[in-house]
């Protein structure tokens, strides 16, 4: 799994006072915890920019003055007025120990029930999963080359070897649903074809009657005529 690199400073004082000095100079007050006493640190607001804004899922390794950590991002908190990061919560990673996280579904390949018209929806981008940070993969490619209209993969349609799904079997990951326009698209071309041939069949029937007539009117005319020369 990539990792990328953070360098920290220690708090020597926590508190809101603190914190709030901190932020004033773009700093990023910081906890990392999961392997006994927790560590207090703060950070450049930068060094968020790969981990928060970003699809990708990272190791960090956390250099507090010198002394490097291993850890996941957990938690993170933002202004709600500005939206910048105020608070960030780290764990460390042991090697041992299974470790949880959300890595990214990648989707490959192009959907058959796409190609016949129908519309692609991913329901889920991200998928929390356990396992050592040792085989961490990068992200979780999904074939979705055989979906046809109306199917889907769920969550228990993935195999990874090494890697525990922590989100419910049934959840859907992606799925291919019939497009509304092109349904509806059918249904006009055939009240369309109806009213054709309806047309056609009142056209014809107009002619008949007009031909009708008009062979009476001239059988009229004919039986006048000899009537007169008599």
């Amino acid at each position: 799994m990539k990792s990328v690199e953070v360098k920290g400073s220690l708090r020597e004082t926590v508190g809101k006072t603190t914190s709030k000095s901190l932020r004033k100079q773009d700093q990023i007050p910081c906890v990392l915890y999961g392997n006994g006493k927790n560590v207090h640190f703060h950070t450049h607001e930068n060094s968020f920019k790969e981990i928060v804004y970003t699809p990708n899922a990272y190791l960090v390794n956390i250099d507090v003055d010198g002394k490097v950590y291993q850890a996941v991002l957990r938690d993170i908190q933002f202004h709600p007025v500005t939206d910048k990061i105020i608070h960030a919560d780290f764990f460390q990673v042991d090697e041992k120990v299974p470790v949880w996280i959300k890595m990214p579904v990648i989707l490959e390949g192009s959907a058959i029930g796409v190609l016949n018209g129908g519309r692609l929806v991913q329901k889920m981008r991200k998928v929390k999963v356990s396992g050592l940070a040792s085989v961490l993969p990068d992200e979780i490619k999904v074939d979705i080359s055989d979906l046809a209209i109306g199917q889907s993969i769920k969550v228990a349609d993935l195999k990874i070897d090494g890697l525990e799904l922590l989100e419910p079997e049934n959840a859907v990951l992606v799925i291919v649903k019939t497009a509304r326009a092109v349904v509806v698209e059918e249904e006009e071309e055939g009240e369309e074809g109806e009213e054709g041939e309806e047309g056609a069949e009142g056209e014809e029937g107009a002619e008949g009657a007009k031909g009708e007539a008009a062979a009476s009117g001239k059988s009229g005319d004919a039986a006048h005529a000899k009537e007169a020369a008599k």
